[in-house]
């Protein structure tokens, strides 16, 4: 039977951390800048930040990633969380390792008093959607952007 932990990153975690997050930055088409990517990990670590990563380990090897923020809001007094990034390697899908994760951060944001969890996903994300679908409402809400 396969034993699934989710913890929190160490110091000591980036490089099994750093294949996870290319993966997902493939995965999304998208170039993530080595400076950013050392400036995010940095900010894992210092308990000041309101940044966060845990890492999920299927029978000792990681194979899953998220990385959730939290932050105030004007709809109410406790906090949201916003689950940024999740990512599971591609041989441990189908496996629970995103529901656990995305139930880490739930349990977590709990203990943190927050008042709401909230996450965003690509269209075209299908697998992904079924499961977000089966853990949590789809808000209905559509996103703008605008970089600067």
């Amino acid at each position: 039977m396969a034993n699934l932990i989710v913890r929190p990153v160490r110091t000591d975690d980036f490089n099994a951390w750093l294949p996870l997050w290319q993966g997902y930055q493939h995965f999304y088409q998208t170039q993530i800048s080595e400076r950013t990517t050392a400036t995010t990990w940095q900010r894992f670590l210092d308990p000041s930040e309101p940044v966060h990563a845990a890492l999920a380990e299927l029978d000792g090897a990681i194979v899953g990633i998220v990385h959730f923020i939290e932050h105030r809001s004007t709809w109410t007094e406790g906090n949201y969380m916003y689950l940024q990034d999740l990512f599971t390697a591609p041989e441990a899908r189908r496996k629970n390792v995103a529901r656990t994760l995305i139930e880490y951060v739930y349990a977590q944001s709990h203990e943190r008093g927050c008042a709401r969890v909230y996450w965003l996903t690509h269209e075209t994300n299908a697998d992904a959607r079924a499961l977000y679908d089966d853990v949590a409402m789809r808000s209905g809400f559509i996103q703008y952007r605008k970089m600067l």
